[in-house]
């Protein structure tokens, strides 16, 4: 049942959380675009924004579209996330941008997590050789786990093996209310018990990113709960949504050999490629802010201290913005993507995330003709994200 009526937004009664829309959502996504520029979704007291255009320019209005009440569909998670820098406005969220940006910069990138391209075709050259593997688990993972890990400085010790766990969990927590988001208060616990009883800052690896962050909160710059907010947000971000990245894209290349085939002819296309793969797939799917005053979108009011959903991944298959928008083309290099969202809040990790998946097809495309599917990739809903869990994978 979809119902309107005049400067309101259009209603529908569509549970965009339960299991086969987040499945399958894209046919869905289509579907709210086309009811208009704002859409209430009635089941979570949500108004979404799912057009390009829209969604861009509330994330680029953080005056009126406020993170400062968190960014997470429940009250239990803003709460939890309140010290991080995606639940803040300026001027707080100046200074932690700061120290985020002074601490991710590619020379500080490559002095941690040392020479990425070597890695890539190290790991590279051993899945060649064995010729079929897990596209998530063998390839998706592996540079992301590593260079994450140490980058943020966490001990080695047996801590780091349920990291990406929590970090996937993570998201589920930041989900609206019910099943998903009960089941993650637990592991929620458990990561955050775990970077306070053990990422200390004397327990932290040298020149990593949370010795900086730590360093910052000596100084006054920051607080001490800010630090340890920063190091979990930047584990969780790190991870999770650049494995799925990753994994998705290579799940498109192998079921569009042309397209793998001109990026062979022409690896310059790997950048253009990944944010293809990025933009079809949409790592993370949405996140949420508050109105601070009455909005106007469109000539539809959006209410002062509504809750107001964004989805980056319909806005990225937005046909107002893309022609063929649910094609992958290689040469598209749609760069102003909103997956790493925008303005203010442009995800502090892109360098890196970008810098891992440049590495890993660019190798791939050195020694590999043909990417094959084995057999059907497998996915669990998430409330946040979007990947894979597995891709059988064979190349030559």
């Amino acid at each position: 049942m979809v119902t309107t009526t005049e400067s309101t937004a259009y209603e529908t009664d569509l549970d965009l959380f339960s299991d086969e829309v987040l499945l399958e959502p894209f046919e869905h996504y289509r579907e709210l675009r086309d009811m208009g520029p704002v859409v209430y979704l009635k089941k979570y007291d949500l108004y979404g924004l799912f057009r390009y255009d829209q969604v861009r320019n509330a994330l680029n209005n953080w005056e009126v579209f406020s993170s400062a009440q968190g960014v997470a569909l429940n009250p239990i998670a803003n709460e939890a996330w309140k010290n991080s820098i995606l639940c803040m406005d300026p001027p707080e969220h100046r200074k932690i941008r700061k120290v985020f940006d002074d601490a991710l910069r590619p020379k500080f990138i490559r002095k941690v997590a040392g020479d990425i391209e070597q890695q890539a075709e190290t790991l590279v050259d051993e899945l060649v050789q064995r010729g079929e593997f897990d596209g998530v688990t063998d390839f998706a993972h592996k540079l992301p786990v590593s260079i994450v890990m140490d980058l943020v400085g966490f001990p080695r010790d047996e801590g780091r093996d349920k990291i990406l766990g929590w970090a996937v969990n993570s998201f589920n927590f930041a989900g609206p209310p019910g099943e998903r988001q009960t089941a993650s208060l637990p592991l929620a616990q458990a990561q955050l018990e775990y970077l306070i009883n053990n990422a200390k800052p004397e327990n932290l690896l040298p020149d990593s990113f949370g010795k900086v962050v730590y360093a910052a909160a000596d100084r006054g710059e920051i607080t001490h709960e800010e630090a340890v907010t920063m190091m979990l947000g930047y584990a969780n971000a790190g991870l999770d949504t650049t494995i799925n990245a990753v994994g998705s894209t290579l799940w498109l290349l192998a079921r569009k050999p042309d397209q793998w085939d001109a990026i062979r002819q022409d690896p310059k296309l790997v950048p253009s490629a990944f944010l293809e793969g990025i933009r079809l797939e949409s790592p993370a799917q949405f996140f949420s802010r508050v109105t601070t005053e009455d909005a106007d979108v469109d000539g539809v009011t959006i209410p002062r201290g509504s809750r107001v959903l964004h989805s980056y991944a319909s806005a990225n298959r937005d046909e107002r913005h893309y022609p063929n928008p649910d094609t992958f083309d290689a040469r598209r290099n749609p760069v102003d993507i909103l997956a790493f969202d925008s303005g203010i809040h442009t995800c502090p990790g892109r360098t890196l995330a970008s810098m891992e998946g440049h590495a890993l097809f660019t190798a791939l495309a050195k020694r590999v003709s043909k990417i094959e599917l084995t057999g059907e990739p497998t996915r669990t809903p998430n409330s946040i994200t979007r990947g894979l869990d597995t891709l059988p994978i064979r190349v030559s």
